[in-house]
C-alpha cells in the first residue's frame, strides 16, 4: 500500500525547534503551527523563540515574552488532546549574557531553552561579511573555538545547532568537512556530555544551500562514543510548511550514530523517550 504523506510522519516524537512571528524572522501564527503538526502526526512540539541580547543583533528585544506566554497557553488550551506543547526559547549567546538569560528562565516556566551561537565578536554568521573576512580554516576554528566557551559556561539545556556556521559556510567557503576539525569540535561535545548539555540534530540546513544536518551524522557519533546520552529533534520552521521537516533524516542519523533515545523536557526536567525500533 502506499504510504501516505500523514502516515510519513507518525515515527517523529517531537519538533523542539520552531519560530512564529514572536520572532523577527517569522511570520507564522502559533495555531498554523500546531495545525500543521497535528497534520503530520507530530505528537509535541515546542516553541522557542529568538531571545537576543547582542548589541549588533538587529532583533534585539524583538520577543515580548508576556503576549507570547498568553499565545502559547491559548494554543495548549485549544489543541489539548490533540498536541503537547512545550514552552521553549532560543538563548543567543548566552555565556557572554548570562544574568539577563538567568533572569528570563527565573521569570517564566519554560520547559526547556536552546542556547546558540549566532555571533563571533562582531561578525554574525549570517552575513556574508563573516565569511568575506577570513578563510575557511580560521574562520571555522574561531565558531568552534567560542563554542567551547559557550558550553563550558553552559546554563542552557539544549546546544542549538551545533555547526549552524555551515548555512552559509558551504556557499562561501565550499564543502565542509567536520573531520578537518576535529580537534576544536570535541571539546565541544565533551562539555555536553559532562554537563548534561543534549544536541539539537537540527534539519533547518537540509533545505538551505548546505543541505545538511547540524550537527551531521559524524559529529553524532563523536558525541555518542564520548558519552553523551542526550539528543532533541528540531526543524528550526518559521513557516507551517516547514514543521518537522526532514526530521526522518535526523532521527536516521541520530539511530545511526547509535542513540536509542531522544530527550523530552517538562518544566526542564529531562526524560529519555525510547525510539521505537522500527523507526528508520
Amino acid at each position: 500500500m502506499e504510504k501516505t504523506f500523514l502516515e510519513g510522519y507518525l515515527t517523529i516524537p517531537h519538533d523542539y525547534h520552531l519560530h512564529t512571528r514572536f520572532s523577527c524572522d517569522s511570520q507564522a501564527s502559533m495555531k498554523e503551527m500546531c495545525r500543521a503538526a497535528i497534520a503530520k502526526g507530530v505528537p509535541e512540539i515546542g516553541f522557542s523563540e529568538h531571545y537576543d541580547l547582542h548589541p549588533r543583533e538587529s532583533c534585539r528585544d524583538y520577543l515580548k515574552v508576556d503576549e507570547w506566554w498568553a499565545e502559547l497557553e491559548r494554543c495548549r488550551a485549544a489543541f489539548a488532546g490533540q498536541l503537547t506543547v512545550r514552552a521553549g526559547i532560543e538563548l543567543g549567546e548566552p555565556h557572554l549574557f548570562a544574568a539577563e538569560c538567568r533572569a528570563i528562565l527565573d521569570r517564566y516556566p519554560f520547559d526547556y531553552c536552546l542556547g546558540s551561537l549566532h555571533w563571533v565578536g562582531d561578525f554574525t554568521v549570517f552575513h556574508r561579511e563573516f565569511f568575506e573576512s577570513q578563510p575557511a580554516e580560521p574562520g571555522y576554528r574561531r565558531f568552534f573555538a567560542e563554542l567551547e566557551q559557550m558550553t563550558h559556561v553552559g546554563g542552557f539545556d539544549i546546544l542549538s545547532h551545533f555547526d549552524v556556521i555551515v548555512r552559509h559556510g558551504a556557499r562561501f567557503w565550499g564543502p565542509y568537512d567536520p573531520a578537518r576539525y576535529e580537534d576544536v569540535i570535541r571539546p565541544v561535545l565533551e562539555n555536553c556530555a559532562r554537563n548534561g548539555i543534549a544536541l539539537d540534530i537540527n534539519s533547518g540546513a537540509v533545505r538551505r544551500y548546505a543541505a545538511q544536518l547540524t550537527p551531521g551524522p559524524l559529529v553524532l557519533r563523536w558525541f555518542r562514543e564520548m558519552g553523551g546520552e542526550r539528543v532533541t529533534l528540531g526543524s528550526d520552521a518559521h513557516r507551517p510548511e516547514d514543521v518537522a521537516g526532514d526530521l526522518d533524516v535526523a532521527l536516521a542519523a541520530a539511530r545511526q550514530a547509535g542513540f536509542c533515545h531522544v530527550t523530552q523536557f517538562e518544566r526542564r526536567v529531562q526524560r529519555l523517550l525510547p525510539i521505537a525500533a522500527g523507526e528508520q
